[in-house]
């Protein structure tokens, strides 16, 4: 059985580099060699990219634990009435 050598990182391109070879071959090819290119527009974007991640990340963990209060809110709630309704008796 033949052994396939596992791909290098030069050989592997990422949806992201699709999209950045279709705005501009030339940087992209720039920085598949490695040449990283300074902008205060692209430094901007990797900040706010890096801010909105952590949003969205925050988001989901409140969205969590929004879920676990009210499965325990609902959790009180029925003991409450079960309380009520043998308490009454």
């Amino acid at each position: 059985m033949k052994q396939e050598k596992p791909l290098n990182r030069n050989e592997i391109i990422s949806a992201s580099e699709i999209g950045q070879y279709t705005y501009c071959s030339i940087s992209w090819y720039l920085y598949r060699c490695g040449y990283e290119s300074s902008s205060p527009s692209l430094e901007f974007g990797k900040k706010t990219h890096v801010y909105l991640g952590n949003t969205i990340d925050n988001i989901e963990y409140e969205i969590k634990n929004s879920r676990w209060f009210a499965v325990i809110g609902y959790l009180l709630l029925v003991a409450a009435i079960i309380f009520i309704i043998y308490g009454a008796i």
